[in-house]
């Protein structure tokens, strides 16, 4: 039987401000890809999360990002490779005092938005984020796009290495993923965010923004938690994939 993790960015707020419905949204995935404080997130939020999560059996990653809570962490930056490894390490190590508390662990770690874009093609950046990952400690898995400089980088460190798709966001013709300020970057229909989740799970191809064919095979896939019906989606992702006959569980 075909296996599939279903992971989604949660913890996303600061404050009394929030954005996604963690607590639903944990009923529903096995993987939560919790903000560290860098694009969202703080110590309370960490902590909330990672109890709930741990409540609830699903796998606590780190979700990393460079330093820019007023653009979401989804701003080209320029950091230093030497600084964003230590920031990298240092919010693993962040989380990973709420995850041990709450009786789990740090299980992976995911790069977010600008960061993530930027570690599938550049090498210097990519090879920062494995230096930092190597730097907090364990051997943690590292979650990223099929293909990218993140995960054969990840591999040539001895890292163990997951490979993700997005059921709404367009890609390219040669795997990538649509930016996100392009027309019909993201996909916004329901039914089409549920066939595209069981057909990447399924047959590991989706349609590009062309049109074409295209060829991902992933051991995960990401539901974003900050778009509107996000927790009714997801139900129905899970619910259709396993009418379909794949098996949703973790990875790690």
């Amino acid at each position: 039987m075909t296996a599939i993790d279903l992971n989604a960015d949660l913890g996303e707020g600061f404050g009394r401000w929030r954005l996604t419905e963690d607590e639903q949204l944990l009923s529903v995935v096995t993987s939560a890809n919790v903000a560290c404080g860098f694009h969202a997130g703080d110590a309370a939020t960490m902590r909330r999360v990672c109890e709930l999560a741990a409540e609830r059996g699903v796998t606590i990653g780190a979700q990393v990002s460079y330093r820019d809570l007023a653009g979401f962490g989804r701003r080209a930056m320029e950091v230093p490779p030497a600084e964003l490894a230590a920031e990298v390490a240092y919010q693993i190590g962040a989380l990973e005092v709420f995850a041990r508390s709450a009786g789990a662990r740090v299980a992976y770690v995911k790069p977010h938005g600008a960061l993530y874009n930027r570690v599938t093609h550049d090498e210097e950046q990519a090879g920062a984020v494995i230096d930092g990952v190597l730097l907090a400690g364990p051997a943690l898995p590292v979650l990223g796009l099929p293909g990218s400089r993140l995960l054969a980088l990840a591999r040539k460190a001895g890292l163990p290495t997951v490979p993700e798709a997005f059921a709404d966001r367009a890609y390219t013709d040669e795997g990538a993923l649509v930016p996100r300020g392009r027309d019909g970057a993201v996909v916004s229909d329901p039914e089409a965010v549920v066939r595209r989740s069981v057909g990447l799970a399924r047959s590991g191809v989706v349609t590009a923004h062309s049109g074409a064919r295209v060829r991902v095979r992933a051991r995960s896939l990401c539901l974003h938690g900050d778009t509107p019906g996000a927790v009714a989606l997801a139900r129905r992702v899970r619910a259709e994939l396993v009418a379909a006959g794949v098996r949703v569980e973790a990875f790690a």
